[in-house]
């Protein structure tokens, strides 16, 4: 493709840019043309706007970057258009994974086997249930869980349309027998978010969404739950605690729940905390709350919002804080990483993520647009999802009874 001759985009430039030097490229690098010098006026967004406007009909995407105190724009060569394509993937998933999580919720309709290995009898008996329509007693469990990630996903969504930022419908991802039968669900961003505006607001607006949903499902199933008495079981659980669980708990039934039959001589404080980050001692003999299957959704919701908030890489915390302290973030890294592998060693699946995201969580979304800087009102609600992050992360999301 040919471009305007330089003196063309120069002009085009200068109305926006105080231009100091030009460095000539090649679109095999990701650039033409490279201009260092000011932004003319302080607003930013504005500039981009009225260039990227005018560079649209030659083929051409402003880069807008930091050197310093300096600007740089580099002119690219456009990405070329997403064409839009039948969601049959995403509906064919979706009706899988409803009839997946209904049938982890499910009235059998007869006993699974004893034996874990006996994987054929347990997918005959899943087949039963489904043919048998014992799989819609799992609906309330079903409608919870998937009404909260629907809310999460969509909100990505919705933001991403509104943004005029290309990006797929959800994809849910089934997980037959398994706790919650489902591995959640993504969406993709099929073009780069113009600023760091736009990769805010689509970043949190799937967590807060989510939550919009999964705090008044979680009060809901909470009232519809038993206190009983924790005994041994090999295949039983207790859900981990996070501060907002904790809460919800104590409001409910009056007690911070699991109530442990004695402390073992430790100050009340020294026993939560410990509990709280170690999952040890198990209240054996203690009472907890056995939720019901809808309270275990908005569990469950919480906890998905926590995963998806951990500050790293492409997951939502990374796009939210990346936005709100750009570069700054990567030196947390590090710092993550260790503290999720120093968590391995009380919850091992810890040891999964903190492998997951050495590998995924290196790569951050860079807008288009790296100068225009959030305003006083997003990096509000960022402090919101950081207190929100805080509130639902659960160090230990599962005490196993068996141990």
């Amino acid at each position: 493709m040919s471009f305007p001759e330089p003196e063309i985009l120069n002009s085009l430039v200068a109305r926006i840019f105080r231009i100091d030097d030009v460095t000539t490229g090649d679109p095999q690098k990701g650039w033409i043309v490279r201009y260092r010098g000011h932004l003319l006026d302080g607003d930013s967004a504005a500039a981009y706007d009225l260039l990227a406007d005018s560079l649209r009909a030659h083929g051409l995407t402003p880069l807008f970057r930091k050197e310093g105190e300096n600007h740089i724009i580099f002119l690219a060569p456009s990405a070329p258009e997403v064409k839009a394509k039948l969601p049959t993937t995403n509906i064919v998933l979706f009706i899988i994974t409803v009839f997946s999580v209904m049938l982890t919720a499910a009235e059998p309709s007869r006993p699974y086997p004893t034996d874990p290995n006996d994987i054929l009898g347990a997918m005959l008996v899943a087949l039963e249930t489904i043919f048998t329509g014992k799989v819609f007693t799992g609906w309330p469990f079903a409608l919870s869980l998937l009404g909260i990630l629907l809310a999460h996903e969509f909100g990505h969504y919705l933001m991403s349309r509104r943004h005029k930022t290309a990006a797929t419908l959800p994809y849910f991802i089934p997980l037959p027998f398994s706790l919650l039968g489902t591995m959640g669900a993504f969406i993709q961003m099929q073009a780069i978010p113009k600023n760091k505006r736009v990769l805010f607001d689509i970043g949190v607006a799937g967590p807060l969404a989510g939550m919009v949903i999964a705090i008044p499902v979680l009060f809901l199933g909470l009232t519809m739950s038993e206190l009983g008495s924790v005994l041994p079981d090999p295949n039983g659980f207790l859900e981990g605690n996070s501060l907002l669980y904790l809460l919800a708990k104590y409001i409910v039934f009056g007690q911070f729940l699991p109530a442990p039959p004695d402390l073992s001589g430790l100050p009340l404080l020294q026993h939560w905390l410990q509990y709280f980050f170690t999952g040890k001692p198990v209240p054996f003999g203690g009472v907890d709350v056995f939720i019901h299957p809808v309270a275990l959704a908005g569990w469950a919701g919480l906890l998905v919002t926590a995963l998806n908030l951990i500050p790293v890489g492409t997951l939502d915390g990374g796009h939210i804080t990346y936005a709100m302290f750009g570069d700054k973030i990567r030196k947390a890294y590090p710092f993550i990483l260790g503290v999720l592998a120093a968590m391995g060693f009380v919850w091992s699946t810890w040891w999964f993520w903190a492998a997951l995201l050495f590998f995924l969580g290196r790569v951050h979304a860079e807008p288009l647009d790296l100068i225009t800087e959030l305003d006083p009102r997003r990096r509000a609600v960022g402090a919101l999802a950081i207190v929100i992050f805080i509130l639902v992360f659960s160090p230990v999301p599962m005490v196993f009874l068996g141990q």
